[in-house]
């Protein structure tokens, strides 16, 4: 168990063995909510209302939650070790590694390395983190992956980064890692990193940003990709820091029947997580997810025999599609 496990082991679930079933619950029963929390009702209060949210879902979705908050010291999880196509939310992890690769080499990111970054998180631009994927290749990925603690987090074996398997727990556990002090990224590169997913463009910072208090420092990163049957998965990850506040939130969804089903399903999840948290009216501003952007996968086609083969499309760019 590394460092940074120990220092978060009081608002994050404990991860589980790597040769765990890739679903949860393990033992075939029905996911349920789990929430602790050292504030007097508010770990009732928050599963009672997640549990209501997850149970009108549609029945063929899969839902996945994974929340902390320092401050109050508590956690809540539903089915947050179900593995989930990451889409885009690969890319924090692409950061990390950067970051980290930096660190070992005692340098700061090149001038090349901070506009692909910036590019990546920012945009979620899949040219520039096919770039940086293949600068760092898997073994930089994966040995970034060992340090965070990301026991469950497998880059997909062909190479194609949207197709990384991920869960909610290992997504809480880089939430925490980029919003503490640890063994694993410095000071300096945790402010970077916060600060470029402060960055993302208004069209793309929908989802867990969804009634999150008005003076609290958003950090989001989302994902979204269409099965080439048509079904989605949409995620998004993020953490709320300033003026008192110190929590992360993940949602990650698969199998809707559309984009605008999936945000929609996240965005009743953080509107309510967020009123519960900091005991507030749940907002009733208009939905975040009303952009240009919606229907539209979250990255380029791969060549069309490899989506059928490998059942996937959109968001996974890859060196197979770079190679073309």
């Amino acid at each position: 168990m590394t460092a940074l496990t120990a220092a978060c082991s009081s608002i994050l679930v404990a991860a589980v063995p790597a040769n765990a079933a890739p679903v949860s619950p393990h033992d075939g029963s029905a996911p349920d909510v789990a929430c602790t929390s050292a504030k007097p009702g508010l770990a009732d209060r928050l599963t009672q209302d997640i549990r209501t949210l997850v149970n009108s879902a549609h029945p063929k979705a899969h839902t996945s939650i994974a929340l902390y908050d320092r401050t109050t010291k508590t956690s809540c999880t539903y089915d947050a070790d179900r593995q989930h196509d990451s889409a885009s939310v690969v890319k924090v992890i692409v950061l990390g590694a950067l970051l980290r690769q930096a660190q070992d080499e005692h340098r700061d990111l090149t001038g090349t390395e901070r506009t692909l970054a910036t590019k990546m998180i920012t945009r979620s631009d899949n040219d520039a983190t096919t770039t940086l994927w293949k600068q760092l290749g898997l073994t930089r990925i994966k040995e970034f992956l060992h340090l965070a603690d990301m026991q469950r987090t497998v880059p997909d074996p062909h190479g194609y980064w949207g197709l990384t398997q991920i869960n909610a727990t290992d997504q809480l556990t880089l939430m925490a890692l980029f919003t503490a002090t640890n063994p694993v990224l410095d000071d300096d590169s945790r402010a970077y990193a916060l600060d470029l997913l402060n960055q993302v463009i208004p069209s793309q910072r929908w989802g867990v940003p969804a009634g999150a208090p008005s003076e609290a420092r958003v950090h989001v990163k989302n994902g979204w990709l269409q099965r080439t049957g048509g079904d989605w998965r949409v995620h998004s990850v993020g953490a709320f820091t300033g003026n008192g506040h110190d929590y992360g939130l993940v949602v990650l969804t698969s199998d809707h029947a559309d984009m605008p089903a999936g945000v929609e399903a996240i965005e009743n999840l953080a509107r309510k997580i967020h009123a519960d948290i900091n005991q507030t009216p749940m907002s009733t501003r208009q939905p975040l997810h009303n952009q240009p952007l919606l229907g539209t996968s979250d990255g380029s086609l791969v060549p069309e025999s490899i989506r059928e083969a490998r059942g996937q499309g959109g968001d996974w760019r890859s060196r197979a599609s770079v190679q073309r």
